[in-house]
């Protein structure tokens, strides 16, 4: 290439370009910012980095007036409008319209785990599981309710947990239009209409519709009997039956004929 500066099989056709690769090289970082010394090997990495404490934000949507500090950041955003999906998986074909969602993705087909737990060693494919476990070793639930002051450690336990107050039913069955606060109530619902048993005994091959009948009848089979009576210790294998037998104590009699 005539004219031109050669490092490492690249060429370049100005001098200054040139200076700036080599630094990629030799690990030169001559640009530092005044507010907190970090350094970096290009003025534009700077420019960049400045907008940190700035809070400048030059790049704005032309659909929505959202604005961003990188032009990058704004190029991911404006896929949510386009609907644009460029990262597209090898295997199944699927595509992402950031190439960090595909990166996540192809771990569900070469099984990677890269997030390692350090208390269980217990290993995730995702940075955001990762945190979500490592706090049922700490215990820590940083999403309270503002209503009731209620704690908990994952976004959807406070979602979930917020429709207790707002009385938000997102959730609505197709055939009926019942309406329902969790997905999962909407499920074992649907199994009304749909007659689906998915929960299966492994000892008798009976089958129920929701867990919770399931485990009751596994009972059947084990003996075990969880709920006891405080007062004379008589254990039953339902909370159903323990509550009707607490009422040979208090001596209450709920049921009144109206006749």
């Amino acid at each position: 290439m005539l004219g031109g500066d050669k490092i490492g099989g690249e060429a370049f056709l100005q001098p200054k370009i040139f200076q700036l690769h080599e630094g990629t090289h030799n690990g030169e970082k001559p640009y530092e910012c005044k507010q907190c010394s970090k350094t970096f090997s290009r003025a534009s990495y700077l420019q960049r980095h400045e907008r940190t404490h700035s809070g400048e934000k030059p790049y704005v949507c032309k659909q929505c007036s959202k604005a961003f500090s990188l032009a990058t950041h704004l190029q991911r955003h404006e896929r949510i409008h386009s609907g644009e999906k460029p990262y597209e998986c090898k295997q199944c074909s699927k595509a992402f319209s950031q190439a960090s969602n595909l990166r996540v993705h192809e771990r569900t087909h070469n099984g990677e785990k890269p997030y390692q737990c350090k208390q269980c060693s217990k290993a995730f494919s995702r940075a955001c599981n990762l945190q979500r476990h490592e706090r049922t070793h700490s215990g820590e639930k940083p999403y309270e309710c503002k209503q009731c002051t209620k704690a908990f450690s994952r976004a959807s336990g406070i979602q979930r947990h917020e429709r207790t107050h707002s009385g938000e039913k997102p959730y609505e069955c197709k055939q009926c239009s019942k309406a329902f606060s969790r997905a999962s109530h909407l499920q074992r619902h649907e199994r009304t209409h749909s007659g689906q048993k998915p929960y299966e005994c492994k000892q008798c091959t009976k089958a129920f519709s929701q867990a919770s009948n399931l485990r009751v009848h596994e009972r059947t089979h084990s003996g075990e009997k969880p709920y006891e009576c405080k007062q004379c210790t008589v254990t039953f294998s339902r909370a159903s039956h323990l509550r009707v037998h607490e009422i040979t104590h208090s001596g209450e009699k709920p049921y009144e004929c109206k006749q």
